[in-house]
Parts: C-alpha cells; sequence; structure tokens
C-alpha cells in the first residue's frame, strides 16, 4: 500500500487554474462579440460555447455584438442559438441598444430574428423616438 503524497491543497489549485482560464476564454469571448470578430466567435460557438453567454451585469453576447453595430456578429449568435429578446440587467434588449446607437443593419437583423419593438426599458421603440433615429422608427413600423 503507497501512501499519497499529493498535498490537499494541490486540487484546489488545479481548479483555480481551471477557473482562471474559463474566465480569461469568456472575456476574451465577450471582446470578440465587442470587436465583431466573427471569426474567433463562430469557431468557439461551433465546439460548444454557448451563444447565450452573458457577463456580470447580464450583458449577453448578443447584446455587446448589438449595441457595438455589428450585424454580421449578431446574425451569428441568433444562428447558434441566442435570444433576440433577452434584456440586460437593466431590462434593455439588443434592439434598443441599436436603436440607442443608430445601428439599422444590427435592427433589421434582430427584427428578422423576431425581436420585440416594445420589449424592455426603455423599448426599443422608446429609444429610436428618443434619439429621433428615423431609419429604425421606419423599420420597426
Amino acid at each position: 500500500m503507497t501512501e499519497n503524497t499529493t498535498p490537499v491543497h494541490a486540487g484546489a489549485q488545479r481548479a483555480e487554474a481551471h477557473d482562471d482560464d474559463a474566465l480569461a476564454l469568456a472575456h476574451e469571448l465577450f471582446q470578440a462579440a465587442r470587436e465583431g470578430n466573427s471569426a474567433l466567435l463562430g469557431a468557439y460557438l461551433d465546439a460548444g460555447a454557448p451563444a447565450t453567454m452573458t457577463n456580470a451585469a447580464g450583458d449577453s453576447l448578443l447584446m455587446l455584438a448589438a449595441y457595438h453595430g455589428h450585424a454580421g456578429t449578431v446574425g451569428l449568435l441568433l444562428q447558434h442559438g441566442a435570444d433576440a429578446n433577452t434584456a440586460n440587467d437593466r431590462g434593455q434588449t439588443p434592439l434598443a441598444g441599436a436603436a440607442f446607437k443608430g445601428y439599422p443593419d444590427v435592427a433589421r437583423v434582430l427584427l428578422g430574428a423576431g425581436a420585440d419593438p416594445d420589449a424592455g426599458a426603455p423599448s426599443a421603440r422608446a429609444a429610436a423616438q428618443m434619439f429621433a433615429r428615423t431609419e429604425i422608427l421606419d423599420l420597426l413600423g
């Protein structure tokens, strides 16, 4: 019979290193969404990363891509199961973010995926009215 000489804390260190790796990957994915890096994001989504991932503020990958004006990345995330109507912790939806920032191409993609222009607070419709985003208001009908 041999004695286990592995220190008890070694397992905790491995778990902590794994957590650090997971956090680094999550940060990389959120940054890819902000930057519209569809190639990187798509590779991870294809490998099983969840398109519904959210950060500490409740911002989804989709919210970040929409807010930063990346219509192609928004479409990619929707194809991988992101929900067009998921609000962040402040009640803002990706469509409201696109309306606030004035991205009609992003709004079109989200509306095509069933985004509700009256969801959230403020809603996309209210944000478009507040900031005189006439092209987006026209899309909202």
